[in-house]
């Protein structure tokens, strides 16, 4: 089972994801290129993740898992509350983080997209 802090570390590692907390101190948002693609709460409930979801697949995850849950104070149709307690996968897990992160990329401007990417490939260039 993913741990907290593992579930941390590994939204930080996508690329360009900063962390904030424009709603206070109980949340953190993760952003890319100033876009949210995850939410952990902080405290009691940090073993859940809100993630954004291809609408389909996010009914599908919730039809799959009962610790998949439409997104708590979200668009519903497109946001998922991931309760990480074991019953899903490890892999799962960070492929709905990823789906997240991408689709969040996907939708950004052209410019910002290119201003990623670069920032991408330099940083690539220096930690080979």
């Amino acid at each position: 089972m993913i741990s907290p802090s593992e579930l941390h570390a590994y939204v930080m590692s996508r690329f360009g994801a900063v962390e904030e907390f424009p709603f206070g101190p109980d949340v953190r948002v993760f952003k890319v290129m100033g876009k949210m693609f995850a939410l952990i709460p902080v405290g009691e409930n940090d073993n859940t993740i809100s993630l954004k979801c291809d609408p389909v697949l996010a009914q599908l995850q919730r039809q799959t898992y009962a610790a998949v849950q439409p997104g708590y104070h979200l668009n519903k149709q497109h946001w998922n509350t991931v309760t990480v307690d074991g019953t899903i996968p490890d892999d799962e897990v960070f492929e709905m983080i990823d789906h997240s992160y991408a689709l969040v990329v996907k939708s950004l401007k052209k410019s910002e997209r290119e201003a990623l990417a670069r920032l991408k490939a330099q940083h690539d260039e220096h930690n080979p």
